[in-house]
């Protein structure tokens, strides 16, 4: 039997809050039950946002809570190079470009496209406005039209560009597939889920959809444990592991913690981080209870 393999991978951006400690939780418990492995990994790439003092901070919790790891921390930031090789994999198969647009390009777009008459709707968007997706309107696939020489032209005049997926490619090149969730069993993939999204951003070679499928592949990761609101990006996540020879793990999407009037909590809780609980005198194994009983409110 393959061995159970988690990961706890929260990014730096703020103090471990409830609702993250629950989710190292889950891992831990089900890696401790299962006599395997629960990693932890520092999920950094967003240069921008990212501080080596919330990383401090969530160890340190994490170690309070009693819910020690097993190996090195595996620090995003990194390993650059493991998303960089994986990725020119993905352009080396046409299955990426190099998008231009700004935010306020794309924005003025979509909303062209909301208003444009059938046969002139830019980017494949569908008749009475552009593709939705889970978060909104999808990038109507402006640059994917650009003609190879143009790119090159535009890259070596020193133009902004991230690298975004080509999903039409994607999909047909990746096939029918699909991934297996414990509470809701086997789902069928959704490849044009998120149309074609970023996957390395302007300042780094990656994003975080391309990092965390990488890292899980290399880390061994056989059980992915998170927030049922990252369900969406497990259909392209499995889409990336296809297309780039990897297994695919079981997943867990687990219920997300809420506050008494069912707002979802954030790391601007400042009152519900690990770190203000601990302060007030409350004690792990306190806040691990608390942790659980929100989360059987929401099951």
């Amino acid at each position: 039997m393959q061995p159970v393999v988690t990961r706890f991978a929260p990014s730096p951006t703020g103090l471990l809050h409830l609702g993250s400690a629950y989710s190292a939780l889950v891992a831990w418990t089900r890696a401790r039950e299962a006599g395997g492995r629960f990693l932890l990994r520092i999920e950094d790439t967003d240069i921008r946002r990212c501080r080596r003092e919330y990383e401090t901070a969530i160890l340190r919790d994490l170690k309070w809570l009693g819910l020690g790891w097993d190996g090195e921390v595996r620090r995003q930031s990194d390993h650059f190079s493991d998303y960089g090789r994986e990725l020119d994999r993905l352009g080396d198969r046409g299955l990426v470009y190099p998008c231009f647009c700004s935010r306020a390009e794309i924005e003025r777009e979509i909303a062209a496209s909301a208003s444009a008459p059938h046969d002139s709707l830019p980017g494949g968007s569908l008749p009475g406005g552009p593709l939705l997706g889970p978060d909104g309107p999808l990038y109507p696939g402006t640059c994917r039209h650009v003609a190879p020489a143009e790119r090159k032209r535009r890259i070596a005049a020193g133009r902004e560009f991230c690298m975004r997926l080509d999903s039409g490619r994607a999909a047909a090149t990746a096939g029918s597939y699909d991934f297996v969730d414990e509470r809701r069993g086997r789902i069928e993939g959704q490849p044009l889920l998120m149309g074609d999204f970023v996957i390395a951003r302007k300042d780094t070679p990656t994003s975080y959809h391309l990092a965390v499928t990488v890292d899980d592949h290399l880390q061994g990761v056989t059980l992915v444990t998170r927030g049922e609101d990252i369900l969406p990006s497990t259909h392209i996540h499995v889409l990336l592991q296809r297309l780039l020879g990897y297994a695919t793990p079981l997943y867990a999407h687990h219920p997300l913690i809420t506050d008494a009037t069912g707002r979802r909590l954030a790391k601007r809780d400042k009152d519900l981080t690990v770190q203000s609980l601990r302060e007030s005198g409350v004690g792990p194994a306190e806040v691990r209870r608390r942790a659980l009983a929100a989360a059987g409110r929401q099951a």
